[in-house]
């Protein structure tokens, strides 16, 4: 009798293992994916504070390309954000949808001159870990900011 119940042990170790070795690759794929995703957020979000300072740099010294590239470019530890596009100065007007670009020398709604804006871009390339997860992260991930000057 001893001998049956041992034999039922085992067997219940090894089916516990064999489950184990279906389940752990599917794990190791989730957890690789959200890894990804966890580079790709963390990036996203340096990008997004690069472009806040080039703007916050403008909003400080007025329009200066060089000044504001210089700022996105050196805002995180990251070296592989650009200001790219550069960064432009436009006039417009401000409406419900935004602020749309129009000729310096208009008249906005309400009767008064355009604002003078500087619009402010950040990009950086994103290299997947693992590129057959098939995660729809883009291959650069990119932030602009806009701010009043005059």
């Amino acid at each position: 009798m001893r001998q049956r119940s041992l034999f039922k042990i085992a067997n219940e170790a090894g089916t516990a293992a064999i489950e184990f070795g279906i389940i752990a690759p599917v794990l190791l794929i989730m957890l690789a994916g959200l890894v990804e995703i966890g580079f790709a957020v963390r990036e996203s979000m340096m990008v997004q504070e690069a472009a806040e300072a080039g703007a916050s740099y403008a909003a400080q010294n007025g329009w200066d390309s060089a000044g504001i590239t210089n700022a996105v470019e050196s805002a995180t530890g990251n070296t592989a954000i650009t200001a790219t596009p550069s960064p432009q100065t436009f006039c417009g007007c401000p409406g419900e949808s935004g602020i749309t670009a129009v000729l310096c020398t208009a008249t906005c709604t309400g009767g008064h001159g355009p604002g003078h804006y500087v619009r402010v871009d950040a990009s950086i390339p994103h290299a997947t870990i693992l590129s057959y997860l098939g995660l729809p992260i883009p291959s650069t991930l990119s932030a602009h900011a806009v701010v009043r000057i005059e």
